[in-house]
């Protein structure tokens, strides 16, 4: 099994000493918190778990120099509740997934555009760099390119250090099993005996990343000082039909696979694969994990669900918006 990558890409030591992590209870959040306390790195944890899991970050409650902050990014007031000071300020506090991002929904508004102006004032106020998650659909999503822009006008005139990393196709562990890309949802229909949904013949390409992979991409950028949206994302490519029959074989089930059309007015290229040629020549970036034994690793965490018996980590901060 393929080793879990490792920051040494870069250097041995990680440049920050305080690091704050918005949507730290999702997905992705999630792992960021647990890597950079991994690589001795304190971390805030600011997450209104809306889209996120208190369970997602339950095994880090007892580290002593982790905190979970139960605020709303989006709400006046939270950047001063957390004080200071940080060195890093990693934004990923809006939906990116199918069913975590309804269109439109005020609360994703506000996250990507109310949540990054309060984060980019935070990084500004301590001379952090800061790194907004965005996505490889940018060209298609106004409110991501609103988040984009808003970052770049804070580099162009206030000096802030902020960059942009475009996460593409990343699976894993803690993935919500409704959260609607492809991977958990054809392990959540195996699991509960099919059918196996696939739009159209199956025969789409996709780019999938692993969550180390992508996790150890956006460290790279962050430790880096670039402007320029960086692409991470993609590593071995294969078809929908193909990820889907693994996804069967890796859960023991007996589903079937059943081929449907696409969701109305959905528009979805054939291939969809982000050019990272910038983060492999200037960072050495390359995913590691194989889509195979990416497949293996999330199928057992799903099979499992070990954060389902931890403790909820109690807040140190609540909301601050009055019930």
């Amino acid at each position: 099994m393929t080793p879990p990558t490792t920051f040494t890409t870069l250097t041995t030591r990680p440049p920050w000493g305080r690091a704050v992590v918005t949507g730290g209870a999702g997905f992705l959040g999630s792992h960021m918190c647990e890597r950079l306390l991994d690589e001795g790195v304190e971390v805030d944890c600011v997450d209104n778990l809306s889209s996120g899991a208190a369970g997602n970050i339950g095994h880090l409650a007892g580290r002593p120099v982790f905190r979970f902050l139960e605020y709303d990014v989006s709400e006046p007031g939270w950047v001063d509740e957390l004080g200071g000071s940080y060195d890093l300020v990693l934004h990923f506090s809006c939906p990116v997934s199918p069913a975590g991002c309804p269109r439109p929904a005020l609360e994703t508004l506000d996250a990507g555009s109310l949540g990054t102006r309060n984060a980019l004032a935070m990084a500004d106020r301590d001379g952090a760099r800061f790194l907004l998650a965005s996505t490889s659909e940018v060209h298609g999503d106004p409110l991501v390119r609103f988040s984009e822009v808003l970052a770049t006008a804070y580099v162009r005139d206030r000096g802030t250090d902020a960059g942009i990393v475009r996460v593409s196709n990343t699976y894993g562990p803690r993935m919500r099993a409704d959260d609607g890309r492809a991977v958990p949802t054809f392990i959540n229909q195996a699991l509960a005996g099919g059918p196996v949904n696939i739009a159209g013949d199956g025969s789409q390409k996709h780019s999938l990343c692993y969550v180390d992979d992508t996790v150890e991409g956006v460290l790279l950028v962050a430790a880096s000082r670039s402007v320029r949206p960086v692409d991470i994302g993609g590593g071995d490519e294969t078809t929908v039909l193909e990820t889907a029959r693994r996804v069967i074989d890796l859960t023991g089930s007996d589903a079937r696979l059943e081929f449907v059309d696409p969701p109305s007015g959905a528009v979805a290229p054939v291939e969809r694969r982000p050019d990272t040629t910038f983060a492999r020549e200037l960072f050495g970036w390359v995913p590691k994990v194989t889509w195979e034994e990416g497949l293996e690793r999330t199928v057992a965490h799903f099979l499992s669900r070990p954060e389902d018996g931890r403790p909820t980590p109690e807040p140190y901060g609540r909301s601050l918006r009055s019930a």
